[in-house]
């Protein structure tokens, strides 16, 4: 069976660590985007030790800077001609608006806008490899109330509501994905990979972090949080589910807010105009 190339981001720790010892076990080659490059080497020998495969690359890519996440994008497409998998893993929450290098929210920045352009700049390695593409999202959705008129949250910040508008926003990038490409032969899906046991909302502090602390207890490891956007990325037949919300394996409903295809199709149009200056793809 020839060799597949598969993309990560957020690989670094948690449930994205986890994803990326899981897929390498099959011998193929892997390109882990991170900011951290030391923490990266750290991976590549856990999967060399546990998953015994080699063919690891890193590339360094702070997924908060579209140019950043440009450069990463080039350097992928001077190395590679197809990608099978794409797992757009990163993401974290903020305790207090701030902004990316390039001037926006970094909780939309991080979450939606650099997986956006990554994806969107990989377009044509994805339609060769009829990729499958895997965006982590969160059952945190369900609270949101986006306004997209103010997707900078610019009005007034909250940071759980930026983080499940956020999520939410994962859910209708995965649909329009799959509208606009599954005749391409590309496939998207979105997920929720549980309470899991990581290093998130670790910025904060006071009732919040002992909220999290507390409910460590019923958190599941970043071994099984991983388990169903491994399942996304390897289980054969499931090219029909394209543009579905999973858990645990399985097709879930998301909350009602995800079946509104206005804001969905806003989303991409104002996505589309934020990322244009980094776009390398215009056509795609």
């Amino acid at each position: 069976m020839p060799k597949k190339t598969i993309v990560i981001t957020g690989a670094t720790s948690g449930i994205g660590e986890q994803t990326a010892i899981e897929l390498a076990r099959n011998g193929d080659d892997m390109f882990l985007l991170v900011r951290n490059m030391a923490k990266g080497e750290k991976v590549k020998r856990h999967i060399l030790v546990h998953a015994r495969n080699p063919n690891i690359y890193l590339i360094e890519c702070d997924m908060s800077s579209l140019a950043s996440v440009k450069k990463a994008t080039d350097q992928i497409k001077a190395n590679v001609d197809r990608i099978e998998i794409l797992v757009n893993n990163a993401g974290s929450i903020f305790p207090k608006r701030q902004l990316s290098k390039d001037g926006f929210e970094m909780t939309f920045a991080l979450n939606h806008l650099s997986h956006f352009l990554l994806t969107l700049n990989l377009m044509p390695l994805l339609k060769k490899g009829k990729a499958r593409i895997i965006n982590v999202s969160s059952a945190a959705h369900k609270a949101a109330k986006p306004n997209m008129s103010d997707l900078q949250s610019e009005k007034g910040y909250k940071s759980v509501k930026a983080y499940a508008d956020a999520k939410l926003f994962n859910i209708y990038f995965t649909q329009s994905l799959d509208q606009k490409y599954a005749a391409d032969g590309v496939t998207a899906y979105s997920l929720h990979p549980g309470l899991v046991q990581t290093q998130f909302g670790a910025a904060y502090k006071g009732l919040f972090k002992l909220f999290l602390m507390g409910m460590r207890y019923f958190m599941i490891t970043p071994k099984q949080g991983a388990e169903t956007s491994v399942f996304l990325a390897t289980q054969p037949g499931i090219e029909k589910q394209s543009g579905k919300y999973f858990k645990k394996k399985k097709v879930r409903k998301p909350a009602p807010i995800a079946n509104n295809t206005s804001n969905r199709d806003e989303l991409w149009a104002e996505s589309e105009a934020l990322v244009k200056p980094f776009l390398t793809n215009p056509a795609v």
